[in-house]
């Protein structure tokens, strides 16, 4: 199953008191090689929202098939300074099912299906 992930967060006003110049080697250095490493298994696309929502200033919309993944993505973030010292601050986080309705209409209908059988996804 592919799940999607939106991951809201917040930059603090210790994040916009720095140089553009600082915040783009801050996210060279702690963020791209994270997203990178975690690549082949996460994908990430990244939306600044600042104008349009008061409490969310940006969000990242991941994708993945490997939950362990993406959470072990969130550990390492929360490793970094960014998080650690104030930089950043995660809000809500949503997770979905990518056409999970249909998953459970094919388990109906396979008569060994694991939703017969009570078996978690």
């Amino acid at each position: 199953m592919k799940y999607g992930i939106v991951l809201t967060y917040r930059v603090t006003p210790r994040w916009l008191a720095l140089s553009r110049q600082e915040r783009n080697a801050r996210r060279a250095t702690h963020l791209d090689p994270l997203f990178a490493a975690h690549a082949p298994r996460v994908t990430a696309r990244f939306f600044d929202a600042e104008a349009f929502h008061a409490q969310v200033t940006d969000f990242a919309v991941l994708e993945t098939e490997d939950l362990r993944s993406y959470y072990f993505l969130v550990e390492a973030l929360r490793d970094t300074p960014l998080i650690s010292e104030g930089y950043l601050e995660f809000g809500e986080i949503f997770l979905g099912v990518q056409d999970g309705f249909q998953a459970y209409e094919r388990a109906l209908a396979d008569p060994a299906g694991s939703v017969e059988r009570g078996d978690r996804a």
